[in-house]
């Protein structure tokens, strides 16, 4: 019997491991599966499959080759660790591929820096994958009457799948330490998700999808018993163990009746997603003011062709808006808002979504808040919501400039609702009121925290299109809710002392003299100069970009 190199290690490391100890206790009905939950194991390339990665072009497009990006000496200092590492586990290989996409850094949560490569033009020129992920409604059937779980994290993830034969070379990256290509699937390759879960599908096909699930690399097993529970996971580890495949321990929960999957929070008693798509609706703040009653009413009137009588409903809250009647909140008014808020939170308001149906996503970012509505076009022809939220910014959110929070709102949106909009078949319509996010996706030079974010959503199919704020009332009135506070950020000292040698309280003439004939012959400010000096004299188009400076002399 011949074993191939992908099994001898395998072997090798279960017997190094069998005198050993995990740090993650493993529940006694599984030790035979000790292997499958061991770091040591997972020490070799996952073998060939029919499932590998192909990076198919668009016909006549070539892969560019890209820059360079400057690092700093501790970035430097990682870069060569990561290319070391990543050459010793044979995940990578020296190159001479005409390709070559840029590296970057991004922040962990725990600070630590992690190297990613930058495949927006590689995913720009890829045919899409479109194997369907699954569908949330189909989730949700399959866990009704579920009463125990055990919820499994592969390790490394995309890693367990090889780039086909033929591609490896479109993976390559550029470093100071030279060209480099991929052999197993990186993460920013769009077709991964869809790769990745066509993948797993296969090795659990013959698996009655009765007590097993896969999201990606999320495994979640349920039963009605523990007796019938432990018996499924042992099959279903049975297959990883079969397939070389391991599991994150950390990660992993075992036998627990209460488990937060892909967003659902699932229990015996039921799931609660279904209550999270409209919790932005069901928590709006009872308005306190007239203008919180017009922004809950402009927020309501898209969707009173849905509601039955909704001008009978709404009365009492549209008399407040008169200018002759005093502001009075009783109870006819605090039973109308109720009432408008539980008709948009259920049907025929609020749509189940429709994998066939093409979703339509808007946004909005205020100074200290975002909001979001997802929808579908229903067959009577119009919109309906399918989900909605509204999120208060984290401090340093709220010193994010105007074009940051627009953007963070299109982020968090997508990360919130991965179950409906990941791997759609129809790009998703994202709307929003900040016109240069039109241009976002193309090719250009990102700051980490843009190219982050750029990462994050290489897997989604959308589009962005400008709207007026006429046209976007709904996200604005979710991220104006009465309830997300405006605060100010606090004062940050952008030049401490300790940086001063020392200053003077007041000017001299002559430091004001020598500052003046300083700027008269200060090339990069002629332009302002002159334009300061006659601004009387320029066209408001002009003019206007000039507002913030101002001329004048003193002696």
């Amino acid at each position: 019997m011949v074993l191939k190199l992908h099994d001898l290690v395998i072997a090798k490391a279960a017997h190094v491991m069998a005198s050993s100890e995990l740090p993650f206790k493993i529940p006694p009905e599984y030790e035979q599966f000790r292997d499958v939950f061991g770091e040591q194991f997972f020490t070799a390339l996952p073998p060939h499959r029919p499932y590998d990665c192909a990076i198919p072009l668009e016909e006549g497009k070539e892969v560019p080759w890209g820059p360079i990006y400057p690092m700093t000496p501790a970035e430097t200092a990682v870069l060569k660790e990561h290319i070391d590492s990543e050459l010793k586990s044979g995940k990578i290989r020296p190159s001479n591929s005409p390709a070559g996409s840029p590296v970057m850094f991004v922040k962990k949560p725990d600070g630590c820096l992690r190297l990613v490569v930058d495949y927006r033009c590689l995913n720009n020129i890829t045919i899409k994958d479109r194997y369907a992920l699954p569908r949330q409604d189909e989730l949700i059937e399959k866990l009704q009457h579920a009463k125990i779980f055990t919820k499994l994290d592969l390790r490394s993830g995309y890693n367990n799948v090889c780039i086909k034969e033929g591609d490896k070379w479109k993976t390559a990256f550029r470093t100071k330490y030279g060209l480099f290509e991929s052999l197993v699937m990186p993460f920013g390759l769009t077709n991964a998700p869809a790769v990745f879960q066509c993948f797993m599908n296969n090795i659990f096909r013959d698996i009655p999808d009765i007590y097993v699930i896969v999201y990606l690399d999320d495994i979640l097993i349920f039963s009605n018993n523990r007796e019938e529970h432990v018996d499924h996971v042992k099959e279903v580890l049975t297959h990883l163990q079969k397939h070389n495949l391991f599991c994150n321990p950390e990660k992993c929960h075992f036998a627990v009746t209460t488990v937060t999957y892909i967003g659902l929070v699932i229990t015996p008693d039921g799931i609660s997603m279904e209550k999270e798509k409209v919790k932005a609706m069901m928590e709006w703040p009872t308005p306190l003011t007239v203008r919180q009653v017009q922004s809950f009413l402009g927020f309501a009137n898209f969707y009173c062709r849905f509601i039955e009588d909704f001008s009978r409903i709404a009365r009492p809250l549209h008399i407040l808006m008169h200018l002759d009647h005093p502001w009075v909140w009783g109870k006819e008014q605090q039973a109308a808002f109720d009432a408008i808020k539980a008709a948009i939170s259920k049907e025929p308001v609020l749509a189940h979504p429709n994998e066939n149906q093409p979703y339509q996503l808007e946004t909005d970012a205020s100074g200290t808040a975002m909001g979001a509505v997802l929808s579908q076009r229903q067959t009577d022809g119009h919109l309906h919501p399918v989900a909605f939220m509204s999120m208060s910014f984290s401090p340093a959110e709220l010193n994010y400039d105007t074009h940051d929070k627009e953007l963070l709102a299109i982020v968090r949106s997508f990360e919130h609702w991965q179950i409906f909009l990941e791997g759609t078949k129809q790009p998703v319509l994202v709307l929003c009121n900040h016109k240069n996010l039109e241009g976002w996706k193309q090719p250009r030079n990102f700051n980490r925290c843009h190219a982050h974010w750029h990462l994050m959503l290489a897997s989604y199919n959308f589009v962005i299109e400008h709207c007026s704020g006429k046209q976007s009332e709904r996200p604005d009135a979710l991220s104006r809710r009465a309830d997300h506070v405006p605060s100010e950020p606090e004062p940050q000292v952008m030049l401490p002392e300790h940086l001063f040698l020392g200053y003077s309280a007041e000017m001299s003439a002559l430091l004001i003299t020598r500052i003046r004939d300083a700027l008269k012959d200060d090339p990069s400010l002629q332009l302002t100069l002159e334009a300061a000096a006659s601004m009387d004299k320029l066209p408001q188009s002009v003019a206007s970009k000039f507002k913030d400076y101002s001329m004048k002399e003193v002696s």
